[in-house]
């Protein structure tokens, strides 16, 4: 188990000197970004190879969707699948990682064991996909890569499903899009903006897994008032700003009321047209979006939909993937276990 510190409560300000020119915005340890546009990014997180030996029992391989953008996918594939001699097909998880839009990625070395895990215990197939971060490449660009890889899928469902060495596993009836923090934003988005479930065929959307969706406001709420994080904690009010001004759109008008961050700017209205089967949503007790994660919830029930909600104690934003609280395992298994659940109801 991998544990990543990061030390951001307080991002240095705006217009710092340096010696390369002048920073307009830094997340210390994981972004900075230039005013000639340069973006840097320390390797805080180990990146690790796909062909690292697995101890659980899961085989990994990375496949290109589109080179031109650096659009690939990690998939995981629990290998007594490979060597069964059942015709049992697996639900078919795909997953989106977080890091605010600006940041993260499919080889970082917390997500590869943490999809390790999640495809083992809760035996799925997990297609996790790499988009193309901001500021070089604003929201939309991150939705356009998630319904890009759904239709890579779908290609692959349609004219290669036997060929494939992971997809024939897969029961294409049982998909689940997932993601957490800013990929549980982009799970739902391209739901809620691209209308996606309706252009699957012949996959079946059966639900959605949003663990500690990034969302935002205007408006705060109580837990981004006053939660105040410890050093070690993925998200602090002041970095949320951040990344919703290196990720939104640029435009006079744009806000963190832009649909994009605030999915309930103007109502339910726009909830109940959503496309989908169940919805799981995973909160974090000291996440300082846990107000809005668990009014998103409510307002989803409001609106008919099939809704399940876990909030987990005494952890804060990604402790999933970050190990930075003391029972971050054992609430890691809890939610794992809840996801497995969920894909097989």
């Amino acid at each position: 188990m991998t544990t990543i510190s990061f030390n951001h409560n307080n991002p240095k300000p705006n217009n710092i000197h340096h010696q390369k020119g002048l920073i307009i915005e830094e997340i210390e340890g994981l972004i900075k970004v230039y005013k000639d546009g340069h973006v840097e990014r320390p390797q805080i997180v180990p990146n690790i190879s796909c062909k690292f030996p697995s101890e659980n029992g899961v085989t990994s391989r990375d496949i290109t969707i589109n080179k031109e953008i650096n659009l690939w996918t990690r998939v995981y594939l629990p290998t007594s699948t490979l060597t069964s001699h059942n015709n049992n097909k697996l639900p078919l998880v795909v997953y989106f990682h977080g890091g605010g839009f600006c940041v993260g990625s499919v080889s970082w070395i917390c997500y590869h064991e943490f999809l390790n895990n999640l495809a083992l215990k809760a035996n799925c197939v997990v297609v996790s996909v790499n988009y193309r971060l901001a500021p070089e490449n604003r929201l939309p660009s991150a939705y356009d890569d998630a319904f890009n890889a759904l239709m890579w899928i779908k290609h692959e469902a349609l004219y290669n499903k036997n060929q494939s060495w992971w997809l024939k596993h897969c029961n294409i009836s049982s998909l689940f899009l997932s993601g957490d923090s800013a990929g549980a934003n982009i799970a739902y988005n391209v739901i809620a903006a691209r209308n996606v479930s309706s252009c699957l065929n012949p996959l079946s959307l059966k639900g959605v897994i949003l663990i500690q969706p990034f969302f935002g406001g205007e408006e705060r709420t109580n837990s981004e008032k006053h939660f105040h994080q410890p050093q070690n904690s993925a998200l602090s009010l002041s970095v949320s700003d951040t990344y919703w001004r290196l990720s939104l759109p640029i435009g006079v008008s744009i806000t963190r009321d832009h649909p994009y961050c605030n999915p309930l700017a103007n109502g339910i209205a726009k909830l109940r047209d959503l496309r989908i089967p169940s919805i799981m949503i995973c909160v974090s007790e000291l996440d300082i979006l846990r107000d809005r994660n668990l009014e998103f919830s409510n307002c989803l029930v409001k609106a008919g939909k099939k809704v399940e909600t876990f909030v987990y104690r005494n952890v804060g934003h990604a402790f999933q993937v970050l190990h930075n609280y003391q029972p971050s395992h054992v609430r890691t298994q809890e939610m794992i276990s809840h996801i497995k659940n969920f894909l097989n109801q």
